[in-house]
């Protein structure tokens, strides 16, 4: 009877075969199972670890270690050869035996190669047991090193090892740096914290339930892995809730976010949009075609009171501007105090009932929020106050305050007597070091010997009071977020001069003019739908700087009148475009060469630099190093943040920057 049921099997097995070669083919895709020999044409060179005997996952075994009878399968082990083959009567013989009482006992063994895994011998075995659906097969295998490289595959695969010594999993498998930090993060556990067989039992079922519901929506994320987009579902729903949800109910959510999945894989395509939304001269038949609104509900959620933070403050000042700029065709409201994922969701339901169709959540915190809430409303427009964010639900919107960091930067050259200049920085995130090396640039444009005493607000110490200790009597502090001059004069905010006494004296300082930007947005909405509405899958970014009105410099009386004309002119040399501050010579502090003179920096290559200029004294500090209270923002936007592997929780944000 067995034998009868394995001829049988062969038979179905071989016509899901022929049927899988002729749809490879179809594809341009080889039909047969990779050849690690072929992959690795030096493997005798290569370093081999013998692991033991394992539970391989099925679908992780792609290959075989030799060409010798690839031929005989498909790429995914479906026999190939005619039933009356020797190849078809073994097969035959091995499937009988499964089908006995004893089945399949011996290992195959194979070797593991980036996760992957080529069988050396027991190939007809592996095509058994994957046309019953096995999820594991038992194997005797040997793992190959891959050389050390800065190739993000092998980088990635560097940090699964380290993954796979506390959970001795190869269930999945990750391609970019940082995923396995992520997943541990979701999961709330720490990077050492070693798996039990329940962990383990757990994550392969959770894993293998999303794989479920993963399977039908493939299609529409084309080159994304499942464990991708896990990684994405658990940025709005927590680890346990995959053991609570139904079937439905699961893909029920995965479908919702298909686009911020795919954006999300791709954070190269991530687009950077440096310019402002040009408003759409639409006639009326356009205006009818794409429903485009007459009146806006506009509604503004801050993660603090304007009555005690000048942030919130400089946003509520751009609210103002824009019910000033359109009238009774915008109706705003804001929503203060959501400190908290909570809170944060509560004023967005809220804002939403009340009737709002573009929301902005004015603090990099909200994100996570903004992008749950975005999910939960697709017909709302939810716009995040951050940067360098991969997802497609909402946009981000932050200014390229470092533009008017080199202004500053050129006053306090000018202005520093003994060439020694101190820099206060706030986190080191996106952006932030482009801003603390245009700054150091514009001082060594006014002053060749300037040198930037670099401190950070968000580590132990008490940066200006070490300044005026130490004699340094020109410092650069935090920006002023509104356009209102009180806050330079009061010396709360920009770059100022301690006299001998402790004294502040205002220069200058960048200001935030955040209601240019949410007149270019509404005006954007309100003339219709913009190209990049087009695809469903683009993470859009603004990047907005002084051509765009979003960021100024307000100057002190104070100021020497020949200082105050070179910023002048520097202002206006930046806002039309004929001045980059980086677009000259730049030698980092070890040495190498940043920029010849010859080429303009990319948006990314600004937002995400991590060294600093060769006349910066000072260092970027290291995860450890910043205060508790302080990594809730470095986890969000740090530049370092796809290689953390931190996983506290209920840490309260330093809201230092949003005062």
């Amino acid at each position: 009877m067995n034998l009868q049921s394995a001829t049988e099997e062969y038979a179905l097995a071989l016509k899901q075969g022929q049927k899988e070669y002729k749809e490879l083919l179809a594809l341009d895709r080889d039909p047969y199972p990779a050849v690690l020999d072929e992959i690795l044409p030096d493997f005798a060179d290569m370093t081999v670890l013998e692991l033991g005997d394992l539970e391989v996952p099925a679908q992780r075994i792609v290959g075989t270690k030799s060409a010798g009878r690839t031929s005989a399968f498909t790429a995914s082990f479906r026999p190939l050869l005619a039933p009356d083959s020797e190849f078809a009567a073994k097969w035959i013989s091995l499937c009988s035996d499964h089908l006995g009482d004893e089945g399949i006992r011996d290992p195959i063994i194979c070797y593991e190669y980036l996760g992957n895994f080529y069988v050396q011998e027991g190939n007809k075995r592996v095509s058994v047991l994957r046309s019953f659906g096995a999820a594991r097969i038992p194997g005797t295998v040997k793992r190959v090193l891959p050389r050390p490289s800065d190739d993000p595959r092998i980088v990635a695969y560097s940090e699964f090892l380290e993954f796979y010594k506390v959970s001795k999993l190869y269930t999945i498998q990750f391609r970019r740096p940082g995923d396995y930090a992520q997943l541990l993060r979701a999961m709330g556990r720490k990077k050492d914290e070693v798996w039990t067989e329940q962990d383990r039992r757990t994550f392969n079922s959770y894993f293998h339930y999303f794989q479920d519901a993963f399977e039908p929506l493939k299609d529409k994320m084309p080159d994304v892995l499942p464990e991708e987009a896990l990684l994405m579902w658990l940025k709005l729903y927590p680890y346990e809730d995959l053991g609570k949800l139904t079937a439905t109910e699961l893909k029920k959510t995965l479908s919702a976010i298909t686009g911020d999945v795919v954006a999300s894989s791709r954070p190269e395509q991530l687009l950077v949009q440096t310019k402002a939304d040009e408003p759409q001269k639409a006639n009326l038949l356009t205006r009818i075609i794409s429903a485009t609104p007459d009146h806006l509900n506009v509604a503004f959620i801050h993660q603090l009171d304007a009555s005690t933070s000048a942030w919130v403050l400089g946003h509520e000042e751009g609210r103002k501007h824009i019910e000033a700029v359109f009238g009774e065709q915008v109706t705003t409201r804001s929503y203060f105090d959501a400190n908290n994922a909570e809170a944060a969701e509560k004023a967005i339901d809220q804002a939403v009932e009340e009737g709002a169709q573009v929301i902005f959540t004015t603090a990099p915190m909200l994100s996570r929020p903004s992008l749950k809430a975005a999910v939960k409303y697709p017909k709302v427009r939810f716009f995040n106050c951050s940067v360098d964010q991969p997802y497609s639900s909402i946009r981000t919107y932050y200014a390229r305050i470092y533009e008017a960091k080199f202004i500053t930067g050129a006053i306090a050259g000018a202005m520093a007597q003994d060439n020694r200049i101190g820099f206060i920085a706030s986190y080191p995130i996106f952006g932030m070091t482009a801003s603390i090396n245009a700054f150091a640039l514009g001082a060594q444009l006014t002053n060749p010997r300037a040198q930037i005493e670099l401190r950070w607000s968000c580590c132990e110490g008490t940066p200006q009071a070490d300044f005026f200790r130490d004699g340094i009597r020109v410092v650069s502090n935090r920006d002023v977020p509104t356009q209102d001059q009180m806050y330079l004069n009061f010396c709360n905010y920009g770059t100022y001069l301690l006299d001998d006494r402790g004294g502040l004296i205002p220069l200058g300082s960048p200001v935030w003019v955040w209601g240019k930007f949410y007149e270019n947005t509404l005006r954007g909405i309100l003339s219709g739908p913009q190209k990049e509405d087009k695809d469903p899958s683009s993470a859009v970014n603004y990047w907005l700087g002084m051509d765009s009105g979003v960021i100024s410099v307000n100057l002190s009386s104070k100021l020497p009148e020949g200082v105050k004309t070179m910023a002048k002119l520097l202002r206006s040399a930046i806002s039309d475009g004929t001045l980059d501050p980086f677009a000259r010579k730049i030698t980092a502090q070890d040495g190498s060469l940043k920029n010849d003179g010859t080429k303009t920096l990319t948006p990314s290559e600004l937002l995400h630099m991590d060294w600093l200029c060769d006349n910066v004294v000072g260092e970027i500090p290291t995860y450890d190093q910043i205060l508790p209270r302080s990594r809730a923002m470095v986890r969000e936007l740090g530049i370092y943040r796809d290689k953390l592997t931190d996983t506290e929780e209920g840490v309260r944000e330093d809201f230092d920057h949003l005062r």
